[in-house]
């Protein structure tokens, strides 16, 4: 018991020391908030007691070099006079307010009954001042982005937007500048279906294929269309080539086994060695198990046609007529069915013996049901190309 009073208080003794470690040396390293953190977190708990006085220092400590960093870079980018600078202020600000908000909870703090203070600013006006500032900066050069027809500066203007809806809601026309970059940005795709195999593929495949509501596709600048729109200008085209389709012959292989087992078959009288029955201590006759061994033949029957789907995903710049990209696309189906039959006693067989003893055979699917079934596989790796894959705007 003593041992293990000393293991724990030694264990807790460790732990403190390394948080006291840990903040203690965030704050030597310059990462000031890691250390206001894990000391808050300190706090949270018994922040009066004795043991808590070092993170209660080093929390102080922390807060007032952070805060002289922040101040004296804030100065520094005022003094750059560089607008690409306003939004570094503003955040500048919104740290100096948060860090502030952060320790206020678990004020006072008092290390032997003397008060520790942390020198707190209001900051408001600052803030809202370099809003308005980051704000106006940046709603300009939105609209400036907005004037050029390169996609991937439109989308550069909806983020400089989206920016400023995040820190100023709904500023001057914000949203329908967003909107409008969001309908520009966006990358429209052609997509079709080109059949080069020489078979007629099922028109429900080609149905499925091309739904993309049932993909579950969700990218921001991007849309497929499988119908296309007179009043799109399209930027890009997806073809699904199909190359090649494969359909096995119907084949039923066969195998043959032989199943023996010794079970229980009734029961016999014991007999002695003058063939009398044997009694027990009681008087009464024993009865032993008949033992029987049992034989059948069991022919298990494997019904298989396979499809093999070969296909080709192109990506076409429409504009420059060129190929952007090529993706190959195996994919298979394989109908199986198991059936058997037996000759002999029943009793021979296992349980799985048995299991397909039930089944049945069935008739072979048509080749259009065999393709159509592929067509599944087929749809899920069109759809992880069409996920993972960006077009280049």
């Amino acid at each position: 018991m003593k041992k293990l009073l000393l293991f724990t208080i030694s264990l807790f003794v460790l732990m403190s020391c390394g948080g006291k470690k840990q903040v203690e040396a965030a704050v030597n390293s310059g990462n000031y908030d890691q250390a206001i953190t894990t000391a808050l977190n300190k706090l949270r708990t018994n922040k009066n007691k004795k043991r808590k006085f070092d993170y209660v220092l080093m929390l102080q400590d922390a807060y007032h070099k952070a805060a002289e960093r922040d101040l004296n870079s804030i100065e520094h980018l005022k003094k750059d006079k560089n607008p690409e600078l306003y939004r570094e202020i503003y955040e500048l600000y919104m740290d100096l307010n948060a860090r502030q908000e952060a320790i206020k909870p678990i004020l006072p703090l008092n290390i032997n009954g003397r008060n520790v203070s942390f020198n707190f600013s209001d900051y408001s006006n600052d803030i809202v001042q370099s809003r308005e500032t980051v704000s106006n900066y940046l709603y300009e050069k939105g609209l400036d982005l907005l004037e050029l027809e390169d996609k991937a500066q439109i989308r550069e203007a909806y983020n400089v937007l989206n920016y400023v809806e995040s820190i100023n809601p709904n500023y001057e026309l914000t949203r329908d500048l967003m909107k409008e970059a969001h309908e520009r940005g966006t990358a429209y795709v052609s997509v079709t279906i080109e059949n080069s195999t020489n078979q007629i593929i099922p028109q429900r495949l080609e149905e499925d294929l091309l739904n993309f509501d049932t993909y579950g596709l969700n990218q921001f600048w991007t849309v497929y269309h499988a119908q296309p729109n007179k009043e799109i200008a399209y930027d890009y085209a997806m073809q699904l080539h199909l190359k090649q389709i494969n359909i096995s012959p119907e084949h039923i292989k066969e195998r043959e086994y032989i199943r023996e087992k010794e079970i229980v078959d009734g029961w016999k009288y014991e007999l002695d060695s003058k063939g009398n029955v044997v009694k027990d201590s009681l008087g009464n006759d024993i009865k032993i198990d008949k033992i029987v061994k049992v034989k059948a033949r069991y022919n298990e029957f494997t019904q298989i046609k396979s499809t093999q789907v070969i296909a080709d995903v192109l990506y076409l710049d429409i504009k420059t007529k060129q190929l952007l990209d090529t993706f190959t696309i195996d994919s298979e189906f394989i109908f199986e069915n198991l059936f058997a039959r037996i000759r002999g006693d029943k009793r021979a067989l296992n349980s799985e013996d048995r299991r397909i003893l039930n089944n049945r055979r069935v008739p072979f699917p048509s080749n259009e049901q065999m393709v159509y079934d592929t067509g599944e596989d087929l749809k899920l790796k069109l759809k992880n190309i069409i996920s993972s894959y960006r077009v280049k705007v």
